[in-house]
């Protein structure tokens, strides 16, 4: 754990500084196309179940994100009702997750790492119980195993009647599994294989299936 730590804040300054030009081209462009805000930011739970501040480069109309990062504990995180409020420039961002870049700043500054449980909103983090709050342990992830696994997660919702229904009872549960299998064989090499997947967008195996 101690190389993951290095690891997250030295390729995080390093791909701050690497990635400085795309990140105010990406800036620029979000400022012509969609007056209103660059950065989109959510309170979401960090590591202890403790609330942090996530960055992201805004995706959605300004209302819609607004609506959406005012969301309180009550409130869901579907990604297929967020799909239909996005811009055509949002769409292409969060397809190549350039929307994502932002949250170098994230782990440059230790709310979270590059590999682990995505960072989910009070309402779904309050659901985990027992042995499923041991996820808590873990920072949150730009990417991990249940990241990879459903990177399709819109187009996934999108084909069911009812996309909160099947994400509480099937993505939600087994995003949880996939988490706690991670923080339980932790290994340093899984991680750099998981953030090389995340960029090709290749599928890896992992926990006796591919994902």
């Amino acid at each position: 754990m101690v190389l993951k730590y290095i690891f997250d804040k030295t390729m995080a300054l390093v791909g701050l500084l690497f990635l400085s030009p795309v990140l105010v081209i990406v800036a620029v462009l979000i400022k012509l196309k969609m007056p209103g805000p660059i950065l989109f930011k959510q309170k979401r739970v960090g590591q202890y179940g403790k609330l942090f501040t996530v960055y992201k480069f805004r995706s959605m109309t300004v209302n819609n994100a607004a609506a959406t990062a005012s969301r309180d504990s009550e409130a869901t995180s579907i990604a297929s009702t967020e799909q239909s409020r996005i811009t055509p420039l949002g769409e292409k961002l969060r397809r190549y997750k350039l929307d994502e870049l932002p949250e170098l700043w994230n782990v440059l500054k230790g709310d979270m790492s590059f590999v682990g449980p995505r960072p989910d909103v009070p309402g779904y983090a309050d659901q985990l119980k027992d042995e499923a709050r041991e996820i808590l342990k873990l920072k949150p992830g730009i990417t991990g195993p249940a990241s990879l696994k459903y990177r399709n997660e819109e187009e996934l919702l999108a084909k069911v009647d009812n996309a909160q229904q099947y994400n509480d009872d099937v993505i939600f549960p087994d995003k949880v599994r996939l988490n706690l299998y991670y923080l339980h064989h932790y290994s340093f090499v899984a991680d750099i294989k998981m953030i090389v997947c995340t960029v090709l967008g290749k599928k890896m195996p992992y926990a006796g299936e591919i994902i």
